[in-house]
């Protein structure tokens, strides 16, 4: 599939309907949906007449999270490919963030409201993605985890900015810590998660409609004055979330991670001196 072809976007009266669009395999991340998702938003910057954004994922997912093909290649001592052309590691002048960061950042500097609507899973990558919207509406039985940890890495898509302005420090930790899976309803109880619903698309395109009916300067203007004490501290952040997995990426206990997950093994971890 094409990169042009990973993510659809149609415009209706101010509403952005944007999908990924990699059903088969549950929306999850190649380098290919990387850059589609990064042109989608670079195209809704200037999109005219537009008013609000819902983005989803097309099939049985939002998005699974990170493709495998990535893992088997870290597993295979390609660690360095993360920072190649075209990949998640790959950093434009000018920018905040690196392409990976990108498609979860991007979405806080489309000027009005995006909600995601996410249904089925939410992993790694995929919650990172949903965490980068404005608004959250989410099935109850969502499945949802900061997975990084599982594979030996740490969130590095701005995940670390956005649990910290939603959960409490503790709460942001024991889920990065642990890696463990979570419903949809924990999420809303702990804050992740803005709304349930039964119909997340259906409920997230009913709200757009309401928010497409107000003033889009008020609105706009709203968004900067939130955003702008929420994310002060953004570039910072970010540079530090690609210092810390560039650490991480190929040592041996990032390989054993991936390692012992693919033979279905306890892994043999080698202590920090």
């Amino acid at each position: 599939m094409a990169v042009e072809d990973r993510v659809s976007i149609s415009v209706s009266q101010g509403i952005a309907d944007v999908r990924l669009n990699r059903a088969d395999k549950r929306n999850a991340l190649d380098n290919e949906m990387f850059l589609a998702l990064a042109r989608a938003g670079e195209r809704l910057k200037t999109e005219k007449g537009l008013r609000v954004v819902v983005l989803s994922g097309e099939g049985s997912s939002f998005c699974a999270g990170l493709d495998f093909g990535s893992f088997q290649q870290m597993a295979g001592g390609g660690g360095d490919a993360a920072n190649s052309e075209g990949s998640p590691g790959t950093m434009a002048e000018g920018r905040i963030t690196h392409l990976g960061q990108q498609v979860s950042w991007v979405w806080q500097e489309v000027p009005v409201p995006v909600i995601a609507a996410v249904h089925g899973h939410a992993l790694g990558g995929g919650i990172q993605i949903a965490l980068g919207a404005d608004i959250r509406i989410v099935h109850p039985d969502t499945q949802m985890s900061v997975r990084e940890v599982h594979w030996g890495l740490v969130p590095d898509m701005t995940g670390t900015l956005a649990l910290s302005k939603l959960v409490r420090p503790d709460v942001a930790k024991e889920l990065v810590f642990t890696a463990r899976v979570f419903s949809g309803r924990e999420a809303f109880d702990l804050g992740l998660a803005t709304r349930l619903s039964e119909t997340p698309h259906a409920d997230a395109m009913a709200m757009a409609a309401e928010i497409a009916g107000r003033s889009p300067d008020a609105v706009r203007g709203a968004k900067v004055l939130i955003n702008r004490l929420a994310n002060h501290d953004a570039a910072a952040q970010f540079a530090e979330e690609r210092r810390v997995i560039g650490s991480l990426i190929g040592r041996p206990n990032q390989v054993e991670a991936v390692m012992s997950n693919f033979e279905k093994r306890a892994a043999q971890f080698v202590d920090v001196s």
